[in-house]
């Protein structure tokens, strides 16, 4: 059994570390010496900023500005406002051009403005323009063939002068005519589109013949030259033959349009309207 004084094996010795010994010499390892900081590294919370005296005065003219250009617009749209009104108190109508869609040049919009009943006829008629553009296009095709295969530039210049006078003559001579009677239901428009649109028929058809006369003849893809080509030249020949068939169903469509018009002319008694309104205007001129 162990002694009431043995030593504490949890105790730690008194050793010193002094005693019977020399200590140690210390390495010649050393810390690297801290970087050096600049001048003032640890002061910039009293470092100045530069800020411009005038920048206050700069946002307030800005500001004016902004106010002013929209005080501008603000009178302007007001201006526009009063303008638009006053054409609608006179009955006139502003139209945005809006067709073809890639390229705006005129104001076509069917479906919103002609009445529903009416629609199919107007869709009908601007389908005839359309053939129209196609056959006149047609037209310089096959005169630029006959060109080049030696027929001469004049019909080929004829050509040109056809599309470029006849699809504007016909957009505005009867298709725009038809496009306001069938919104407004004008008896005397109706009437200007029935005898305009008579003479586009008579041209359609004789464009599809194509006589020599009155103009030269091979400038109209027509039946005529196309008997006359083919004999020299089929590949010619079979163009004019192309522009001949598209003359002829740009001459059937027109007759069924004018049929339908005319039809719906007679049912709703605009007829009579136009008598009573020419009769009307009559009167006025001779008094």
């Amino acid at each position: 059994m162990a002694g009431r004084y043995d030593r504490n094996p949890f105790d730690e010795d008194d050793v010193n570390p002094f005693a019977g010994g020399s200590v140690p010499p210390a390495s010649n390892s050393r810390m690297p010496p801290l970087p050096h900081e600049p001048a003032g590294f640890y002061n910039d919370r009293g470092a100045t900023v530069d800020i411009p005296l005038d920048s206050s005065k700069d946002l307030k003219q800005k500001e004016k500005e902004l106010q002013s250009k929209e005080a501008e617009l603000n009178k302007r749209e007001r201006e526009l406002k009063r303008r638009e009104e006053a054409a609608a108190r006179a009955g006139i109508v502003i139209e945005n051009k809006n067709w073809p869609p890639f390229m705006p040049i005129i104001h076509h919009d069917i479906s919103n403005e002609i009445p529903i009943h009416l629609q199919r006829m107007q869709y009908l008629a601007f389908c005839s323009l359309l053939g129209l553009t196609l056959c006149l296009f047609w037209n310089i095709i096959a005169t630029t063939a006959a060109w080049i295969k030696g027929g001469g530039v004049i019909i080929w210049l004829l050509a040109i002068i056809y599309f470029i006078s006849g699809v504007p003559g016909a957009y505005v001579l009867w298709y725009r005519p038809l496009y306001n009677a069938m919104r407004t239901e004008s008896a005397l428009k109706f009437g200007w589109f029935f005898l305009l649109y008579l003479i586009h028929i008579i041209f359609c058809i004789w464009s599809a013949v194509s006589p020599p006369f009155p103009f030269k003849g091979k400038s109209f893809a027509g039946f005529l030259p196309a008997i006359d080509i083919i004999g020299s030249n089929v590949i010619v020949g079979i163009f004019y033959f192309v522009g001949f068939g598209l003359f002829c169903l740009e001459s059937l469509l027109s007759i069924v349009v004018i049929q339908q018009v005319y039809m719906y002319f007679r049912g709703s008694g605009k007829a009579a309207e136009m008598r009573q309104e020419a009769t009307r205007g009559a009167m006025r001129s001779a008094f």
